[in-house]
């Protein structure tokens, strides 16, 4: 076949070949990849011409609109120019137009030949032809034995050079401790599905044990397949994980095979480049038996791992094997691996079944009680979730150091409420696997907001996508505590930003609506609880929101029927103790306002669906409240004797149901003594807050309330004032507007009568559209009268 001219170039010592797609340089040929070779034919083409950026879009990426174009181009040139030895800001070859496009500059650069197969050669380069077509026998001879003298010594260089590599292979350090990989699945030859995503995953587990390598996680990969165009349960072949590893500027693909051998299994590991493609490192492993898969794939991954560039004492330190880090049963760790990918996918209720089958699979199974617990905890079913979490703890030894500080932060964090020595565990978790999100996200999210350090939360939510840029969970934490900080703007911006990167997050909706509610703005609260919910269970959750907003501004009958829906949802959904949790926290806003039957009733009903931890808080809460000392106290008992380690327990729900029982028995001295030890939490965010949204700065209230009780007008002032001066943390919750009622009737004891007033007409403009009759309200017209 003749060669077209045009296909041919030639500048400088490169020469290109486009109809073949090569890159030569002095005869040698330069890897290249499509679209920077596509850029390079182009130009060339263009020869000293403009070639505009719009021409680009449309030669290259046939004008792709879901391709990332900027982004892509500018890492198209920057290969073409690393291929080529170019220099943006000197280039030989390839100048940038600013706001235009790109030139080739190299004058030199003219359509090639080939001598042998194009007879036209003669007419482009006379010279070269003439000398070609006239070479004597002699010289051809000579030619020919240099050629082969070249070869000889070319192959003897080969060798050495591959020698010398291997010699120096395992102290090369081919990747650093800032690269990121790309893990793809497995070629599965043997036609056993078992294997399908089961490797991927052990090996993953394998690889996570590592404090030096960094995989892209599940969640991200998602989210660059729909970039991408492609659907969720695409499977990553070399192809498509390369191509995640060009867009997450990954340092390589790890990419693995299986095969059978006769009655035996090969396991295979390969290590690709992203940018050049060059094969990094490449292993084989043999397994008898099926059996023996994963310990082989332990073997392969140890060994890698030290090819890679890890320390052999780190490996050494961190290198459970893979039966003993997950599952022996490959059956088991198939399920696990569906749950993870499910979970990235479709959200924690889609994902429990396949964690609870893994554990059924491998009752030893110590992660997938972990991730069970996990799944369950943001549910909020807590008691599940405490359950599958202390089965966690116990198996914990049959899992890898990094997922044993997984399993006992979640234990702490979950199931003793011991936030101080969850934190001990987070902070050496952190230390030992410094790439690792997991601590940064306990510290962020849970534990620091129950103390009420928002400024270090922060900070710890920064660490999460300094880690992780990609992090919906990241974004979302940093969000929310923004929103305690009342930084509303920066909470905004952190939601759109994740939006931008396309970070979907269904508890980001509530979170709009929280920030449209502290905004007084009504449109869009509405537009939030429009939002169609993007996993199963967001509806109900929605719903509480939109109750207790409702009940914030007195409009009872339909928060009662709006919180009665979600509680029904819940129900629906077999979430049993979520259902109780919205019921109880009905029951304390009803106590708030005086309700006090319908309060009793709710609380009852809740407390027979579950006597999970911040159920029966807000139900001895809501008791107490409405008079019935007798059950509350029980309820108190039950919880001191339950939990004698909770922090939240310790040094917020008890003080306060203390402080209540205490108020109701005419002894607010008592109170405000026993409120002390809240003294350190009282500004906290805790679960009662995050899950039932009752229960924000309640040491707080019940102290102004116990103030008001001994006619000390000015330092009840000053309680309620806190609770106005920290709306962000206070959201919805019934005391916040109660502050201002109560804010006023302190300015009365203390002789205010101008801000008294003030504040009366604050909480008559929270209650402007509120039920009439409602005794609470009647009682603050009559006092308000008297001013």
């Amino acid at each position: 076949m003749q060669t077209p001219l045009s296909s041919l170039f030639r500048f400088g010592p490169f020469q290109v070949n486009s109809a073949t797609g090569e890159l030569l340089k002095n005869g040698n040929r330069v890897k290249l990849q499509e679209q920077p070779f596509r850029l390079l034919v182009v130009l060339l083409e263009n020869a000293g011409e403009i070639v505009t950026r719009e021409e680009l879009r449309h030669r290259i990426w046939q004008d792709d609109i879901f391709v990332d174009f900027d982004s892509s181009l500018r890492v198209a040139v920057g290969k073409l120019r690393e291929a080529l030895g170019d220099d943006a800001e000197n280039p030989r070859y390839v100048e940038t137009i600013p706001k235009r496009g790109y030139r080739f500059l190299a004058p030199e650069a003219y359509p090639a030949f080939d001598p042998d197969a194009d007879p036209r050669a003669a007419e482009i380069a006379p010279p070269i032809a003439e000398l070609v077509a006239h070479e004597s026998t002699r010289s051809r001879k000579w030619a020919l034995v240099s050629i082969l003298l070249l070869i000889v010594i070319g192959v003897i260089g080969v060798i050495g050079a591959v020698l010398i590599t291997s010699h120096s292979f395992g102290s090369r350090k081919l990747l650093t401790e800032r690269d990121t990989v790309v893990l793809a699945d497995f070629v599965n030859s043997t036609g056993d599905p078992v294997f399908d995503e089961t490797l991927r995953q052990g090996l993953a587990v394998q690889l996570a044990q590592s404090p030096f390598l960094s995989l892209i996680p599940q969640e991200q990969i998602q989210q660059n397949l729909s970039l991408m165009r492609k659907p969720a349960e695409t499977r990553l072949t070399s192809e498509v994980a390369h191509e995640i590893c060009e867009r997450t500027a990954s340092a390589a693909v790890l990419d693995g095979s299986i095969t059978r051998l006769g009655t035996q299994y090969v396991v295979g590991l390969r290590a690709k480049d992203c940018r050049s493609g060059k094969v990094l490192a490449e292993e084989q492993v043999q397994a008898v038996r099926k059996e023996d898969v994963l310990n082989a794939l332990s073997e392969i991954a140890s060994s890698f791992r030290t090819h890679l560039g890890e320390s052999l004492a780190t490996v050494q330190k961190h290198n459970s094997p893979l039966a003993e880090a997950t599952t022996p049963s490959l059956e088991a760790l198939k399920a696990y691996s569906t749950g993870l990918k499910v979970l990235s996918t479709s959200g924690e209720p889609a994902a429990v079944p396949f964690f609870q089958r893994a554990t059924e699979l491998d009752p030893q199974f110590a992660t997938a009680y972990a991730y069970l617990g996990l799944m369950y905890g943001a549910m909020g079913e807590s008691a599940l979730s405490a359950e599958s979490t202390s089965r966690a703890y116990e198996l914990r030894d049959r899992a890898s150091d990094n997922e044993r500080f997984f399993i006992a932060a979640s234990y702490d964090g979950r199931v003793t409420g011991n936030l101080e020595r969850a934190q001990q565990t987070c902070e050496a978790w952190a230390e030992t696997y410094p790439r690792e999100a997991g601590p940064h996200s306990y510290l962020a999210g849970f534990i620091y907001p129950v103390s009420g350090r928002y400024a270090k939360a922060l900070d710890e939510s920064q660490k999460i996508l300094d880690v992780d840029p990609n992090s919906a969970i990241g974004y979302l934490t940093r969000a929310y505590t923004y929103v305690y900080l009342q930084r509303l703007d920066d909470a905004e911006s952190t939601l759109q930003r994740a939006s931008e990167r396309k970070l979907a997050n269904p508890d980001s909706i509530p979170l709009r609506y929280d920030i449209a509610f502290l905004r007084g703005d009504r449109a869009e609260m509405d537009r939030a609880a429009a939002s169609p919910p993007k996993v199963e269970g967001a509806a109900d959750w929605i719903s509480v929101h939109q109750g207790f907003a409702l009940a914030y501004g007195g409009r009872l009958r339909e928060a009662k029927a709006v919180s009665q829906r979600a509680v029904d949802l819940a129900e629906q959904a077999t979430n049993r103790e979520r259902a109780a949790l919205f019921e109880s926290g009905k029951a304390v806003w009803e106590a708030f306002y005086g309700e006090g039957a319908a309060a009793k009733q709710d609380a009852t009903a809740a407390i027979q669906m579950s006597r999970g931890r911040e159920v029966e808080y807000g139900a001895a809460l809501a008791l107490a409240l409405a008079g019935d000392i007798s059950r509350s106290r029980s309820m108190i008992s039950d919880m001191e004797t339950r939990f004698p380690e909770d922090t939240s327990v310790r040094f917020s729900y008890l003080p306060v149901l203390r402080g209540v029982v205490a108020l109701k028995l005419g002894d607010p001295a008592k109170t405000i003594e026993g409120l002390q030890v809240a003294v350190p939490y009282e500004l906290g965010l805790h679960r009662s807050t995050i899950h039932g949204l009752f229960g924000a700065l309640y040491p707080v209230f019940v102290r102004g309330e116990a103030y008001l009780a001994e006619q000390r007008g000015a330092e009840a002032a000053a309680e309620f004032q806190k609770i106005l001066d920290h709306r962000g943390i206070v959201a919805s919750d019934p005391v916040g507007a109660l502050a201002h009622l109560q804010l006023g009737r302190a300015y009365v004891l203390a002789g205010d009568r101008i801000k008294a007033r003030s504040a009366y007409q604050d909480f008559f403009t929270l209650w402007n559209e509120a039920d009439p009759g409602i005794q609470l309200l009647t009682q603050a017209r009559a006092e308000y009268a008297k001013l």
